[in-house]
């Protein structure tokens, strides 16, 4: 063959097709879920719209606060970079309206139409993100049959009044969606700007708790506290060093009818084991060599507040007497005194080990363990949740830009390589130190390297065995699961709808099982002779 007749590919037409061809795929995975395609690709455009930014604002020279009129060179950079032809044109005081020409997604943009939301969700996005307000109308798109697309941006909530269209605001340094499919950290993270901005209260006495929720572990998580911190059910957080336990146990104080009284964390392995008890439940004037004074215990101070309890398995089984008492009876008695005082505290515990364990192994009584156990929520590590990674880069490096008081930097290309290649043991406080330390050290705009992490290609190498491990983790799960459809398959003569009912998922769930496993249903239905005997 003749190099000379080949032609080299065009990236425009390669991210084209990449797009459409992933959206066909995601349609395909969310499609027994209502509206679910919807929320993943306006997801994928949020996600997206913090390194878009970036990228656009290192093009374009822009390296601080920006106007609408440089807002708008942002987005138009960056729908112009992959394609598109967009110009900007007249409109009202508050508003950024802008018309396009050719879809930078392509032809196929007509068999997907909702790929319009990413557009919808990037530039509302970069407006939240700037002026703290964004609403997104588009009032022509190409996807729909119109020759062009016109797409108007309101940056003042005022000026989008009763305007269709998604609006998206910023929360902490987060963006959240208020659209109709606006997931669950919109709600939650919108209660706490309520709660820490409130009337009375400082919004600069304590920082609010910025919740990073991409993936779906800590969605549930997340679900979990909309539910439960309205209650004054017990929680036990579970999961390692380092995952934000400390966060969500925050989250859930500011959305109870607590949160006017100041949480009260305790760090139970920091306490030395003979003041443990002295500590969390106060002492009399001369209990001990050294009580000169009465000393009121954590329980006391948490009176009709929140008490988190942090690496509750370091406990001491004396101490964990005492606390069951209270969390039974709401009562107790401060070291050395007689008189019973009482409590109203909500416990939120947390360790980082598998109590269950701690239980087995004779270091933490078991009806303690059920007391506590009431809500159990699970933060699954770093490297579980790959999702959040991008999103929580971008987080504190925005947070280290402010306060160090100095531009915004980015991750450049070997630095996102190493990022997500690394297993991250000390998982979220790992990865803000690593950051802090790249960004004080990095001499532009970019982070070009994170020195002290291995490059991506080591980190491939020392991972093929773990790979290996997933793979057959996967292959048995795959086993199972035919296996248990099959036993289905059976039991209801192949019948695809009787299968659904039977494991609880929709038809088109089990032929997309069924295609995936390569299993042909039809092969378990009983001839018609045999039926009509």
């Amino acid at each position: 063959m003749d190099d000379r007749t080949v032609k080299p590919l065009n990236p425009i037409i390669f991210l084209q097709a990449f797009i459409s061809q992933s959206a066909r795929v995601a349609e395909q995975h969310y499609c027994d879920d209502s509206g679910g395609f919807g929320r993943y690709v306006e997801h994928v455009g949020l996600t997206a719209s913090h390194c878009l930014e970036e990228s656009a604002r290192v093009s374009l020279g822009y390296r601080n606060a920006i106007n609408p009129d440089q807002y708008a060179d942002v987005i138009i950079n960056i729908k112009n970079q992959i394609g598109g032809n967009f110009s900007r044109t007249s409109s009202q005081p508050g508003s950024i309206r802008v018309i396009n020409t050719r879809c930078p997604f392509g032809d196929s943009v007509r068999d997907a139409p909702e790929l319009c939301r990413m557009t919808a969700s990037v530039f509302g996005g970069i407006a939240a993100r700037n002026f703290g307000y964004g609403k997104v109308e588009l009032q022509k798109r190409i996807a729909l049959g119109d020759d062009h697309c016109e797409v108007c941006v309101y940056t003042d909530e005022q000026s989008a009044r009763d305007k269709p269209g998604d609006e998206y605001r910023s929360v902490g340094t987060q963006i959240v969606s208020t659209s109709a499919s606006s997931e669950v950290r919109a709600r939650v993270e919108a209660k706490l700007e309520r709660v820490w901005c409130s009337p009375g209260r400082s919004c600069r006495r304590q920082r609010q708790p910025t919740i990073v929720a991409e993936s779906s572990a800590m969605r549930r998580a997340l679900e979990a506290v909309e539910i439960v911190a309205p209650t004054p059910a017990t929680l036990l957080i579970s999961g390692e060093t380092g995952v934000g336990k400390e966060v969500i146990a925050r989250a859930i104080h500011a959305l109870s009818e607590r949160s006017v009284r100041e949480l009260v964390a305790v760090n139970c392995g920091a306490i030395a084991e003979n003041l443990v008890e002295s500590a969390l439940f106060g002492h009399e004037k001369g209990a001990f060599t050294g009580a000169y004074n009465v000393h009121h215990g954590f329980f006391e101070r948490a009176d009709g507040a929140t008490l988190f309890l942090d690496e509750i398995d370091c406990l001491p089984l004396s101490a964990q007497a005492r606390l069951l008492r209270v969390l039974q009876e709401g009562e107790f008695e401060r070291v050395g005194g007689r008189q019973t005082m009482r409590s109203d505290a909500r416990i939120i515990a947390a360790s980082n080990q598998a109590l269950e364990r701690c239980v087995e192994q004779g270091n933490f009584r078991r009806d303690l363990y059920y007391r506590l156990n009431v809500v159990p929520i699970c933060l699954p590590p770093l490297r579980e949740r790959t999702d959040d990674i991008p999103p929580l880069v971008h987080h504190f490096l925005h947070r280290l830009a402010e306060k160090y008081a100095t531009p915004t930097k980015v991750l450049g290309e070997q630095a996102w390589s190493q990022v997500l290649a690394y297993d991250w043991p000390g998982n979220l406080r790992e990865l803000e130190n690593l950051l802090e330390r790249a960004f004080l050290f990095a001499r532009g705009p970019v982070i070009e390297s994170v020195s002290e992490l291995p490059a991506a290609t080591d980190l491939d190498a020392d991972n093929r065995t773990n790979n290996s491990l997933s793979d057959l983790r996967q292959h048995a799960g795959h086993a199972a699961e035919a296996q248990a459809i099959t036993q289905a398959l059976k039991q209801c003569q192949g019948n695809v709808s009787a299968v659904a009912r039977a494991i609880g998922i929709t038809p088109r769930a089990v032929h997309m099982r069924l295609r995936t496993l390569g299993i042909d249903a039809s092969s378990y239905r009983r001839p018609a002779k045999a039926r009509s005997t």
